[in-house]
């Protein structure tokens, strides 16, 4: 892996774009209704479009190379949700300079044959200079996009799954399938084969006891199997709404493969134990990485930098500074 130029990734993640429109009757069912419910009596005035707007301001002040956006951009996945979430991106950047993955709040409930987050394929398609042979076609609520897919920018492969599945009222866990895991395990070889780094996204924290289990990756172990022995240089997610930061093992004593979750990016009042509006800002040089994580310190404050430290060519964070 060369090592000449540094990569920067901005990661957002969970912005929850409201207001929800659009929710007639056609659309109501026992999972839409409690998540409404939710939204009315919750979310609806914390997860404010203002903050977002100033959000995406900064990270594209900090000219990154590429934007991340690992899921929940919808609140109950109504098809003027998904258009309004599709109209949000094209203010993020162009298709080529933003990649996406889907949330559990993406894909909510199936609605007969509209097309979902298929609004979105120009962010979720793959990098045709990199060669990934039969690829999966994921139909999980009639989205037609190849899962796992993959950019390359710079030395960076960009590697996306969805972990969505739609869920009865109350549960927001994920799967990835065998096949997508089987797909991972390819993708990550041709990576390792072409000499790049490879960074893996999600939108569910992909290790056992990330979260609780009605919240989590169902199939959290065979993923966490398939990384130790396939290997990854880094793992991003969100979900969660905390910064949090974990590491796997790899097997054989290979070194640590870092795993990095993002807050939302649009919160704007406390809630629970969540932090404020913030993202994440990768740079990628070699085999070290630098974490830059900007965002509110106080409501209605500026944006600035809360955070940074970098991780070794072995995946050991040996520096770190954080706002206190």
């Amino acid at each position: 892996m060369s090592d000449d130029k540094a990569v920067t990734i901005a990661h957002l993640t969970d912005v929850h774009l409201g207001p929800i429109r659009g929710f007639t009757a056609r659309y109501w069912n026992a999972k839409r209704a409690t998540g409404y419910i939710n939204w009315t009596r919750n979310r609806r005035d914390i997860y404010r479009r203002d903050v977002l707007d100033r959000i995406v301001a900064d990270i594209h002040g900090q000219h990154p190379d590429h934007i991340a956006v690992t899921g929940d951009l919808c609140n109950i996945g109504l098809p003027a949700e998904m258009e309004a979430a599709h109209a949000w991106l094209q203010t993020v950047g162009a298709p080529d300079r933003v990649s996406v993955i889907p949330g559990n709040h993406d894909i909510y409930t199936t609605i007969g044959r509209d097309p979902g987050i298929a609004r979105w394929a120009a962010y979720m398609t793959g990098d045709p200079t990199f060669a990934i042979e039969t690829p999966i076609v994921d139909r999980r609520a009639q989205v037609q996009i190849a899962f796992p897919y993959v950019r390359r920018v710079g030395t960076v492969a960009l590697i996306g799954l969805n972990s969505a599945i739609e869920t009865p009222p109350f549960i927001a866990a994920g799967q990835l399938g065998a096949d997508q895991r089987g797909r991972l395990a390819a993708v990550l070889d041709e990576a390792t084969a072409h000499g790049l780094f490879r960074l893996v996204m999600l939108h569910h924290p992909p290790l056992p006891g990330q979260t609780r289990r009605s919240h989590g990756l169902n199939d959290a172990r065979a993923l966490r199997d398939l990384l130790a022995a396939q290997g990854a240089d880094l793992v991003i997610h969100g979900h969660l709404h905390l910064n949090s930061r974990a590491v796997l093992a790899r097997r054989g004593g290979a070194g640590m493969i870092p795993i990095i979750g993002a807050p939302s990016g649009s919160l704007g009042r406390p809630h629970k134990h969540e932090p404020l509006a913030r993202y994440n800002l990768l740079t990628i040089q070699g085999r070290t990485i630098t974490v830059v994580g900007r965002g509110l310190a106080a409501i209605d404050g500026e944006i600035i930098e809360l955070e940074r430290y970098t991780i070794n060519a072995d995946h050991v964070a040996d520096s770190q500074r954080a706002l206190t």
